[in-house]
């Protein structure tokens, strides 16, 4: 019989392997973006220290406020815009993307792309 990891252990793996090869800093920090299957979130971290610079999800009112479903490409792209925004008023302009071991594709692409848009760089 043949055994299968589950698809969370997989993208887990996948994510490791990610954050071996980069870590934010203060002058890069890093965009870390995790979607479950209701919700996305957002963060940007710095990881010399391990703090938290500013952070977003579909879970919060201002951005569930402009969403039909939070789960979603459009979504995605509203939290992409929110957090570019939120980022660019804490002065940080240019940031390492870590997908979180999730494929570059649909809603993980949407939020890149719509914080690229928005002023970020990366």
């Amino acid at each position: 019989m043949v055994s299968k990891e589950s698809r969370t252990v997989v993208r887990q793996n996948k994510h490791r392997k990610i954050r071996n090869r980069f870590s934010g800093t203060a002058a890069r920090p890093r965009l870390a973006v995790f979607r479950s299957n209701n919700h996305m979130y957002a963060q940007i971290i710095d990881d010399t220290v391990g703090k938290t610079l500013v952070s977003a999800s579909t879970l919060q009112e201002e951005v569930k406020a402009d969403l039909e479903k939070t789960n979603n490409v459009a979504a995605a792209a509203k939290l992409g815009e929110v957090i570019a925004k939120r980022a660019l008023e804490a002065g940080i302009t240019t940031v390492v993307y870590d997908r979180g071991g999730f494929i570059y594709e649909g809603k993980v692409k949407a939020l890149a792309e719509a914080a690229r848009e928005a002023g970020l760089e990366f």
